[in-house]
């Protein structure tokens, strides 16, 4: 039986209490498909395990070099580690292994101009490969370094860094 007491997060529970909106991260309908279609498909690849939103520690990097509203830790909307299971018997509440893959799904109220930044803070917390996912323009492209990149509009997306090779058409099925 797991109570209260053995469980390893903290939990507001505080009905007043509101996210401030500058933090609040807007999602839809078509980000919540995209980001479930792509932990299948990573899901059947033999070498990796998806994760999905979860927070990775930026402790170790100065954050003012960055244009981004984060303070101690990073959501990815998928990522990909090496080959794991659960973490047990207790949960990782934020990450310090840095993930192979960092995708961000464009949302529609979100601009390009933050996940470039998104981007660029993976990079320099060792992520080898980052994915920006546009679901209105169905196309992926796939960044090797933050001023480094190629867009796949047909066929299959392609990343060199962790070879894989994923069709277009399955990701936006």
């Amino acid at each position: 039986m797991v109570t209260a007491a053995t469980l390893d997060y903290a939990v507001i529970d505080d009905p007043e209490y509101n996210e401030p909106e500058d933090f609040q991260e807007v999602s839809s309908f078509n980000h919540g498909y995209i980001q479930a279609r792509l932990g299948i498909l990573f899901d059947r690849l033999t070498d990796y395990t998806p994760v999905n939103e979860v927070s990775l520690d930026v402790s170790r990097v100065d954050l003012s070099q960055f244009d981004l509203r984060t303070r101690e830790e990073i959501k990815p909307d998928v990522c990909l580690y090496p080959k794991r299971g659960l973490s047990s018997p207790k949960d990782i509440l934020r990450m310090t292994e840095m993930p192979l893959l960092a995708v961000e799904i464009l949302s529609p109220k979100q601009g390009l101009y933050e996940i470039v930044e998104k981007f660029r803070l993976y990079f320099a917390l060792g992520v080898r490969s980052c994915w920006l996912v546009e679901p209105m323009l169905r196309n992926v492209t796939v960044y090797r370094a933050s001023d480094e990149w190629q867009t796949f509009t047909a066929d299959t997306v392609i990343d060199d860094v962790l070879n894989l090779n994923i069709p277009l058409a399955e990701i936006f099925a």
